[in-house]
């Protein structure tokens, strides 16, 4: 007879089958172990004696609880071992599945929740190793799509066959309860109409010991009545042997069978304090007070008696199963607490920020270093089981979703900078044969600095692009270099010429002889006329010469303004000789510097009047912009004496033409 706990119990493990079907292709196989489904089986609660019947009804009442379920009865016949046999292969665990789907059986669930556990296990080290592999071959993290399985498929069909066997099965033992709870019913008023009287009773002592036999053939009701219906059926039994008067030998003779076998009973439920699975023997237990139940009541006098033996051995049983899961609970307390733990650490890690990829490597090996620890630690207790599963699931999915997303944006740019650099590859490319080595080397020392401007791009792309940028470069350069070979040379002999012009005017500034300024002219004239000198000596020669003519000029107590204005004049000539257009555009040209330079000295002296001479700074200033009115007031002289100059060449020339008219 099965009571209200057992039938919970039975629900419960049929949704327990969906839940862990529906939970199977995660991360973590999130079942409910058979030792959470006996965690529902609590001990019989023992109900107190009854004083209003005899003795035997509070034995016989409280045998009534922790009824096995019938279907599980009709798997009792298979062993442990069966259930958690090991499996090579998911393979195997496939037809095994097949197996049972196809059987006419009744499937048992420890094993199917153990052959789900099994077959998970395989199919998720097979899938980490398929990606491992991949990823050790080159292949982008960003391309890997999981393989069907169809292995998976099958499994899940037969899975789906086997919870609709049990389901079917469940609604046949619920309506075969029904009817049992009818016949029970019916046996009941049968008994209660033969305890009406002594005479009753002993006319009807066979028709009543059939009863009994035939109520030991019914098996479980409904678990809501199971209790109300036992302890009707031990009243009016109870009732029918007190009314007994005839037949005493009989009488006599049943109390003695029962106490033999309810003794017996007795001493099997006490071997079962030595049973090392505790779970197993509770069951046993319960299969004890089954049989308890069904046997007969025993003489008055030792009726408390024998229950009180069996209720003591019970006990022990009961005691020793609920430690067992009180240790089990604490157990699964402590992996609740172990797994918020790695929990925390991998939403700390998710928060953590990642500047670079070294950075996002680290922190994935953190993690999956934490999901191999979750891997070893057991389940949590079933009402956060799920719970914090899904939490350590949804922070892992966090970081290497927010990891895809990083690199799939760096991939990204890796791309638009390769385009960019396979750009000035072209380009360089394209200038390589040029002969233009002026503009040519700008162009490609610009796309140099530009090259340097650009982002990273994977190692081997980019090696492969800076080659071929430095192979077109070279080439170019290679080529200028070869062509300007001679130039050199060239450039060379020149250098020494104009070294030996300076020379020359330094042994003119050691003289200061009377001709000196005429033979200065010349050797300025000379120096001008040499052609280029090597780029690297062109600074020091240029200073080298510069510094002797100053010495000179100061020497011969020459002002630079009156160099200028000499030199000014040595080359008018040679503008006079363009033409009296060339002579008037340049009096223009100077007009105009004149009118210029006049309006920045005006400009500067106007500024000056603002600047707050009483500070350091202003003091600084003025001085400064002092040296620079000066110099523009020198300039301006040098414009105005310019100007005088050619207004002179002009009028010289006009009266020669007058006199030259005035002879003819």
């Amino acid at each position: 007879m099965m009571d209200s706990q057992e039938n919970v119990l039975q629900q419960d493990k049929i949704e327990n089958e969906q839940k862990t079907a529906q939970a199977a292709p995660e991360v973590e196989n999130v079942n409910t172990e058979s030792a959470q489904a006996d965690k529902a089986t609590q001990p019989a609660p023992e109900a107190p004696a009854e004083e209003a019947v005899a003795p035997t009804s509070p034995a016989e009442a409280s045998e009534g609880n922790g009824t096995p379920d019938p279907a599980d009865k009709a798997e009792a016949p298979k062993s442990e071992d069966t259930f958690k046999k090991i499996y090579a292969n998911k393979q195997e665990v496939l037809a095994r599945a097949k197996q049972i789907a196809a059987s006419e059986d009744n499937p048992n669930k420890d094993e199917v929740e153990h052959l789900k556990s099994a077959f998970y296990r395989f199919h998720i080290a097979e899938r980490e190793q398929q990606q491992k592999d991949y990823l050790e071959a080159g292949g982008d993290p960003e391309k890997y799509v999981v393989t069907p399985d169809e292995a998976e498929d099958d499994f899940k069909a037969q899975m789906q066959i086997i919870r609709e066997k049990r389901a079917k099965i469940f609604q046949q033992q619920e309506a075969e309860k029904e009817s049992n709870l009818k016949r029970k019913l019916e046996i009941i008023e049968k008994i209660k109409a033969m305890a009406t009287s002594p005479e009753e009773a002993n006319k009807s002592y066979n028709d009543f010991k059939a009863l009994q036999q035939e109520w030991k053939e019914i098996k479980a009701v409904p678990a809501e009545k199971a209790n109300e219906v036992w302890r009707n059926y031990q009243l009016y039994v109870e009732q029918f042997y007190d009314l007994l008067n005839l037949n005493r030998e009989a009488r006599e003779y049943d109390f003695k069978k029962n106490l033999e076998l309810k003794t017996k009973l007795c001493e099997e439920a006490e071997r079962l304090a030595d049973e090392n699975d505790v779970v197993s023997a509770f069951h046993q237990l319960q299969e004890l007070h089954n049989q308890y139940r069904e046997i007969g009541p025993v003489a008055k006098e030792l009726r408390e008696e024998i229950w009180g033996r069996f209720k003591a051995a019970s006990t022990v049983i009961n005691k020793k199963h609920q430690q067992h899961f009180e240790q089990l609970r604490a157990q699964e307390e402590e992996n609740l607490q172990k797994k918020t733990t790695l929990c925390e650490q991998v939403e700390a890690i998710a928060k953590e920020e990642n500047k670079n990829a070294s950075d996002w490597e680290n922190h994935s090996k953190q993690i999956i270093n934490i999901q191999q620890q979750w891997k070893t630690i057991g389940f949590a207790p079933q009402k956060m089981n799920v719970k914090i599963f899904e939490r350590f699931r949804a922070a892992c999915d966090d970081f290497f979703t927010r990891k895809a997303a990083h690199f799939k944006e760096m991939k990204q740019r890796f791309a638009e900078n390769a385009e960019k650099k396979r750009a000035l590859v072209a380009e360089a490319q394209a200038l390589a044969d040029s002969t233009d080595w002026k503009t040519t080397s700008d162009k490609l020392i610009a796309l140099q600095k530009e090259w340097k401007t650009i982002g990273t791009v994977p190692k081997k792309l980019g090696d492969k692009l800076w080659n071929d940028f430095l192979t077109a470069c070279n080439h170019f350069f290679e080529a200028r270099k070869a062509a300007h070979a001679g130039t050199r040379t060239e450039e060379s002999a020149n250098l020494e010429k104009k070294r030996n012009v300076i020379e020359q005017l330094k042994a003119i500034a050691e003289e200061a002889s009377d001709n000196a300024q005429e033979k200065v002219k010349q050797l300025i004239e000379e120096y001008n006329s040499i052609g280029h000198v090597p780029y690297k000596e062109k600074d020091k020669v240029y200073k080298e010469f510069h510094d002797v003519l100053d010495k000179i000029y100061e020497d011969l107590h020459i002002s630079t303004q009156r160099r200028r204005l000499d030199n000014f004049k040595t080359n008018l000539k040679s503008v006079a000789k363009r033409g009296e257009d060339a002579v008037d555009n340049e009096r223009s040209r100077l007009m105009r510097r004149y009118e210029q330079l006049k309006q920045e000295v005006a400009t500067y002296e106007n500024n000056l009047g603002f600047l707050n001479i009483a500070s350091k700074r202003g003091n600084s200033l003025v001085d400064e912009m002092n040296r620079k009115v000066q110099k523009l007031k020198d300039e301006v002289e040098l414009t105005r004496q310019k100007i005088k100059a050619i207004d002179t060449q002009n009028k010289q020339e006009k009266t020669a033409d007058e006199t030259s008219e005035n002879k003819d």
